[in-house]
């Protein structure tokens, strides 16, 4: 076996933060922090000027990558956790239903539990099938007169099951219902219309798929919905600053307080960069890869896949169980024996380990793929999940 100092990091966690980013994000970001220092949209000197050229270019990426034409439809936020909790608390009410699905992540089930919990709120969780895919179907019997929001993830953190989001969108309008879109998984991994989806709100972090920093995300609120969505925050935006009441105008009314310019420049750059290697060929290549991975691990005898077997049906977020063996073990093997870098346990998605039935196991180990993943750290990782399944180690 080669020595671990002699080994390659092989980082396969993409779905939890992506790394290595793109060499123009750490550059955007340390030219900001060395060259300009300024606050966005706070004085007019000509550093203060260029970091608001800045950040109109970084919202103008993200707006051109998911279809937007009018880019203050973007609203810069914390986190994608923000973003989800932005659009939830900002529209739901108490009284109304919301309908979501056993497939989400813990930062939409958490904030509507709480509604439930103290607002009167209703929740409906539809189910998924055995591959982690919900049915339209099921989300269009729970639509009820009350219901003011559907929100759902578009690909999972944990099968990379990519959801029929734009059948649901479409049901959606149909019923005058909004709907929330968690993209965390799938910006920046494939071609992405909020338009074709039908789309009212879509969210996402900065640091995953679009290759920013941490403590960035975003939240698409489609034209009309700003009526129907309360700002979370009041407080400072550079603009009307004599008046003491919210300014209505967009994305300032959602974004009060200085904005996270180092993470914007860096978000900024890592939208550039996915949008000169083009969308299609992003996806194309994904799928490639995942394939790869896919049908290296269906030969291992004594490993479960869980999610659709073929990568056209998910993102590059594969995970497993193998027979004998704590999700927890299998990862610290991983990394102690063959520095290959993954995450076990429950991914912040309990419901949809009780789907699958992987709950009281712990969980799976998960492998998520990077845009600068390649084919030999595939292979690689392929062949020591062979050795781990066999107990040759």
């Amino acid at each position: 076996m080669q020595p671990m100092h002699d080994r390659p990091r092989i980082y396969l966690d993409n779905a939890a933060t992506s790394w290595p980013k793109p060499p123009a994000v750490y550059e955007a970001v340390d030219r900001y922090q060395r060259e300009l220092g300024a606050a966005a949209g706070r004085a007019a000197y000509r550093e203060a000027a260029e970091v608001e050229r800045l950040v109109a270019d970084a919202r103008r990426g993200v707006a051109r990558l998911i279809g937007v034409e009018d880019s203050s439809r973007v609203v810069f936020t914390l986190n994608g956790t923000d973003s989800l909790n932005s659009a939830i608390h900002g529209v739901v009410r108490p009284g109304d239903h919301v309908i979501t699905t056993v497939v989400e992540h813990n930062s939409v089930l958490r904030p509507l539990r709480y509604l439930e919990e103290t607002c009167d709120v209703k929740v409906t969780r539809v189910p998924c099938d055995a591959a982690g895919v919900v049915d339209p179907r099921d989300i269009e019997a729970a639509i009820t007169p009350q219901t003011s929001l559907i929100a759902m993830l578009h690909a999972s953190n944990v099968t990379g099951a990519l959801q029929p989001a734009a059948e649901v969108g479409r049901i959606a309008r149909e019923r005058d219902v909004l709907l929330l879109l968690d993209a965390a998984q799938s910006i920046g991994h494939l071609p992405l219309s909020v338009d074709e989806l039908n789309v009212d709100l879509l969210a996402a972090p900065g640091h995953k798929g679009l290759l920013g920093p941490l403590g960035t995300g975003l939240l698409y609120v489609r034209p009309g919905v700003e009526n129907r969505l309360t700002p979370l925050r009041q407080g400072g935006t550079g603009t009307n600053s004599e008046d003491d009441v919210q300014p209505l105008r967009l994305p300032q009314k959602y974004e009060s307080g200085n904005l996270n310019v180092p993470g914007i420049a860096g978000l900024g750059a890592g939208v550039t960069h996915l949008l000169g290697k083009g969308l299609d060929e992003i996806r194309q290549r994904d799928e490639q890869l995942t394939q790869r991975l896919l049908d290296g691990l269906a030969a291992i005898e004594g490993l479960t896949l869980h999610g659709p077997a073929q990568a056209a049906a998910r993102v590059g977020v594969v995970s497993i169980s193998i027979a004998g063996y704590d999700p927890q073990e299998v990862s610290a093997t991983l990394d102690a024996a063959y520095r290959i870098q993954t995450r076990s346990g429950l991914h912040c998605a309990p419901r949809m380990h009780r789907a699958l039935g992987t709950f009281e196991a712990g969980g799976t180990v998960r492998f998520s793929l990077g845009h600068f993943t390649t084919e030999q750290e595939i292979d690689t990782t392929i062949a020591a999940l062979q050795e781990i399944a066999a107990a040759e180690i």
